[in-house]
């Protein structure tokens, strides 16, 4: 082995220690958002895995600049998913459909504009069927 690749060897090994030391502090609830944002970051690491694979002379160097360009892009494809996701639960729902009006139209005889009350006091005939409570046989005697 080169004195090079144990020196880049050396360096990796420090980065992935401190990168798991630094993460490792980061409470859950920030983790995800730190997380979408380092997406450039990712980048620059698939980058700098690529030069790895420019400047390899042997097996082992080709392999680790496999192995790094594989993981930094799987990391940018993860990263990206995540925002995405993310970014999702931040959308405003689309509102149901309104529902069929009732015999007449909007403010026609059937509906509550066309009688005067609110929308939300409208109530089908079944569902007021259902309110009332059956007579109970101790009452009244």
């Amino acid at each position: 082995m080169s004195t090079a690749l144990v020196t880049d060897l050396t360096i990796f090994v420090l980065a992935l220690l401190v990168g798991i030391e630094v993460i490792g502090k980061v409470p859950a609830t920030l983790h995800t958002p730190l997380m979408s944002a380092a997406n450039s970051i990712h980048g620059i690491v698939l980058a700098g895995a690529l030069l790895i694979g420019l400047t390899a002379h042997d097996a082992v160097g080709y392999v680790l600049a496999f192995v790094a360009a594989f993981f930094a892009a799987a990391n940018v494809v993860g990263g990206y998913a995540v925002t995405g996701r993310m970014l999702k639960m931040f959308r405003r729902k689309i509102p149901a459909a309104s529902a069929a009006p009732v015999a007449g139209g909007p403010g026609g005889p059937g509906t509550a504009a066309g009688n005067g009350q609110a929308p939300s006091a409208q109530v089908p005939a079944q569902a007021q069927r259902q309110v009332t409570a059956p007579s109970s046989p101790n009452s009244g005697s």
